[in-house]
């Protein structure tokens, strides 16, 4: 024999604060909320990256998966990861007026580097 749970309704409750919303009201209140929820993810992301990121860019820069895993390994090391593996390329290649893909090369050869890192402490 099977017992069923009965659920207590509360909904009239529960519903208390919204009752005299009209559909509009709700709507926008829906919206407010998912925002709420949803903004601190975006923000995370905004401000967070992660390895795997950061290979994919470099790939779609045009480095082989071996280059990017090198040069985000290095960006990691040298504590600039958070201003993103591809930035720093594109941050050197301009410094020192390379292509990118120099630039990235000269970065696993260790070249470079305190140039990038300095370049990002003049901006703050």
């Amino acid at each position: 024999m099977k017992h069923r749970l009965s659920r207590q309704d509360d909904f009239e409750k529960r519903r208390q604060h919204l009752k005299n919303l009209t559909d509009q009201e709700l709507k926008q209140r829906f919206w407010d909320l998912a925002e709420k929820t949803v903004n601190p993810l975006i923000d995370l992301a905004y401000k967070n990256t992660t390895p795997a990121i950061e290979r994919s860019v470099l790939l779609r820069m045009g480095f082989s998966s071996l280059e990017a895993k090198a040069l985000v390994d290095k960006t990691i090391e040298h504590g600039l990861i958070s201003k993103g593996a591809g930035h720093v390329v594109y941050r050197l290649a301009k410094i020192k007026k390379l292509e990118i893909r120099d630039a990235g090369l000269a970065l696993i050869k260790d070249k470079y580097w305190q140039n990038v890192k300095s370049s990002f402490e003049e901006k703050r």
